[in-house]
């Protein structure tokens, strides 16, 4: 049914490779951790750092979570209800993406790069960061897709959310815990953005 377009890039280079989709993940959240400290055009070694704690629990998690899926036999159920699944999955991360980056206390670095690019580049688009966003692991599929000739993890679910990521965090953003605003605090330079309210 496939999965977020960022998995899915993770599980395409997997099967490319023969390594596990934990140490894919791990590696994307490393080099989104280095891509924001160039968006925010200085070193935050104490984001960077945060960032890395928070990219080691994720990816072996998601190996973890891979394997409870497998045993539950989620990927042998009816097609409709793993579609459903799929897009509901989708539904829920992005409604809990709109609140912790809303909270920004420490995020996945990959949420933190669309936070970034929304409110000092895209003036506080959700949507437009969410597809910026989506070109390097849209490259990395097609990339593996001319190596292997098969293309992972792709389907319903990641064209969801490709077309609604934005949308979903902007409508929970509005309507989930309206009044938990966004806490984005980042000197860039000589100036600072002290809070961006949506």
């Amino acid at each position: 049914m496939g999965s977020g377009v960022w998995t899915a890039s993770a599980v395409n280079l997997s099967k490319w490779t023969g390594l596990s989709i934990g140490i894919f993940l791990f590696i994307n959240g490393f080099l989104n951790a280095l891509t924001n400290q160039v968006l925010i055009r200085r070193f935050d070694w104490k984001r960077f750092l945060n960032e890395m704690i928070f990219i080691c629990f994720f990816s072996y998690f998601i190996d973890f979570f891979v394997q409870i899926f497998d045993l539950l036999g989620i990927g042998r159920l009816p097609i409709i209800l793993r579609a459903a699944i799929s897009c509901l999955g989708i539904t829920f991360f992005c409604m809990g993406i709109s609140l912790y980056q809303r909270a920004n206390i420490v995020m996945h670095p990959n949420d933190d790069t669309t936070n970034i690019l929304r409110f000092l580049y895209l003036k506080g688009s959700a949507t437009r960061s969410q597809l910026i966003d989506f070109v390097p692991p849209i490259l990395v599929m097609i990339v593996s897709f001319i190596f292997t000739r098969h293309l992972y993890s792709v389907g319903i679910a990641t064209l969801y959310s490709i077309l609604f990521n934005g949308f979903i965090i902007r409508t929970a953003d509005e309507f989930l815990w309206p009044h938990l605003e966004h806490n984005f605090r980042q000197k860039v330079g000589p100036q600072a953005i002290n809070k961006f309210r949506t």
